[in-house]
């Protein structure tokens, strides 16, 4: 295990706004306006706070609420290119930066993932190839700008997907039923799944767009990558579900019955929405 393992959640005080300038977005359901990567949002703060955080959704910004860097941000800010901001250091480092933070945002949902895998008894047997690819992924987060900006995640992405998939097959070995436990990728969008007795599934990549989830048993299912946008979570039990992110979380429709992982917090908009 590296000595140090980055914080590995948004830290919007130690960023310089990155999510806010380098990404691109479009006028929708999710935001009220479009903006090109490279161009600050409109709500930007000359002290890259945003200026309506506490009413993002009220204003049209829902798709801010549900976004989280895994840490990329304040890492890119003060480590990679040691506090000197988009602002300030020039338009060679603004581009730079822009072009560096989703490659470290990238490498550090895969540190998540590790993280997290690590913590599963069952996947005990994969331990030692989970810590070296943690380990490899932190040096590869490590790199100068310049060696980052040309980096393509893409590949070792591939490599630590393939070991995530062994340590869930373990962690969800006996779990549940027998029939019909890999729904990878399924188009689940709008599917009426309430009730449903989802154990030890595996929904990876899967679309859950909008489903109808209240009530369903999703107790140890692995959900990494899975679109939960609009997903109605309401009285759905999700304890010790694998890989699930609080992206995916504050993408979903839940209330005070929704039984969450003990690592994950409950959005405030589902109260207010429910």
């Amino acid at each position: 295990m590296p000595d140090h393992i980055p914080v590995l959640s948004a830290d919007c005080a130690n960023c310089f706004g990155l999510c806010c300038v380098a990404l691109p977005f479009a006028r929708s359901a999710d935001f009220a306006h479009d903006k090109p990567a490279g161009k600050p949002c409109v709500n930007l703060r000359e002290d890259h706070a945003c200026g309506i955080h506490t009413e993002l959704r009220a204003k049209g910004y829902a798709g801010c609420t549900v976004y989280d860097c895994f840490g990329a941000g304040q890492r890119v800010s003060q480590v990679t290119f040691g506090g000197r901001d988009w602002r300030t250091g020039g338009k060679a480092q603004a581009r730079l930066m822009y072009e560096v933070f989703p490659v470290v945002r990238r490498l550090h949902e895969l540190l998540w993932y590790l993280t997290e895998a690590l913590g599963l008894d069952a996947a005990r047997p994969l331990h030692p190839e989970l810590r070296g690819a943690l380990e490899h992924t932190e040096r590869l987060a490590e790199q100068e700008p310049e060696e980052l900006a040309a980096l393509d995640p893409a590949a070792h992405w591939h490599e630590v997907a393939a070991l995530l998939l062994r340590a869930s097959e373990l962690a969800r070995k006996g779990v549940g039923r027998k029939k019909g436990r890999d729904r990878r990728g399924a188009d689940l969008a709008g599917a009426r799944l309430g009730g449903a007795d989802l154990r030890g599934v595996s929904l990876r990549g899967a679309c859950l767009i909008a489903a109808d989830l209240s009530g369903a048993d999703l107790r140890h299912a692995d959900l990494i990558g899975a679109d939960l946008r609009g997903a109605d979570l309401a009285d759905a039990d999700l304890t010790g579900a694998l890989f699930l992110t609080q992206p995916q979380v504050n993408a979903a429709r839940g209330g005070p019955g929704t039984r969450l992982p003990g690592s994950l917090v409950r959005p405030a908009h589902w109260t207010a929405s429910r």
